[in-house]
């Protein structure tokens, strides 16, 4: 069962992005759909921004939390829960409806991550984007060589998912920057930014975090961001992709 992991909260600056695309989409209440949005970590921010929100979700539990989240914060109104999984995507959610479709956390975890995006692809409008935030496996196998671990490291360079089965983690698979492209490219849906997210934030111990400021390490990580040899091992991958119009 799918939790809020660091893959789902994501950062600062995929927020921005969302931010900047909902501005581009314009209207009063635009659209989003967000596809396993667990306990409504994007949703309720989103709907206290304005927008109207969809979430699907199997989950029970992150449905009863989310639903206390957006009464807490007053948008219940603008939030409509669905209980269910990604197969019932297109019977649930009509095709070209959603002006932002999120899949944040949710490749890594599902059966069929190609038919996933392709279902994403439908339920957003023609011109309208898809936001994808996925694990990074390069990042994976970075961290543990770094934290004195190689064993591990070189198993999980080897590994064709991106996962060790016995470290105990609930995802399934990760991803690298080519495989992404080449997902969101089979959905024909045309990528408009890939960047990273936690290039070396994830990797700072406390120690060193007292060396520069909260505003230095974000200045940082947004230029590192959209570099490709520090985006391809950034803890994860954040992909905004447009349905052509």
């Amino acid at each position: 069962m799918r939790t809020d992991t660091g893959t789902v909260r994501g950062s600062s600056a995929v927020w921005r992005v969302l931010q900047d695309e909902l501005a581009r989409a314009g209207g009063t209440e635009p659209h989003v759909v967000d596809v396993g949005g667990g306990s409504g970590v994007w949703a309720v921010p989103l709907a206290a921004a304005g927008c109207r929100v969809t979430v699907v979700e199997p989950n029970p539990n992150a449905l009863a939390t989310l639903r206390r989240r957006a009464e807490e914060t007053g948008v219940s109104a603008r939030i409509t829960a669905i209980a269910d999984d990604t197969d019932a995507l297109g019977e649930r959610i009509p095709a070209g409806s959603a002006d932002l479709v999120l899949a944040h956390g949710l490749l890594e975890v599902v059966d069929d991550p190609a038919a996933v995006v392709a279902a994403l692809a439908t339920a957003v409008a023609p011109g309208g984007a898809v936001s994808l935030l996925v694990a990074n496996r390069h990042a994976a196998v970075l961290h543990r060589a770094l934290s004195g671990r190689l064993g591990e490291a070189r198993r999980l360079l080897a590994s064709a998912g991106g996962v060790l089965e016995d470290d105990g983690e609930n995802l399934v698979r990760r991803f690298g920057t080519e495989e992404l492209k080449s997902l969101l490219g089979a959905a024909s849906l045309d990528i408009e930014l890939l960047h990273g997210d936690g290039v070396v934030a994830d990797f700072i111990g406390e120690a060193e975090s007292r060396l520069f400021t909260g505003e230095e390490l974000a200045e940082f990580e947004a230029a590192a961001a959209v570099v490709p040899p520090l985006r391809d091992v950034a803890t994860r991958l954040h992909a905004l992709a447009r349905r052509p119009a």
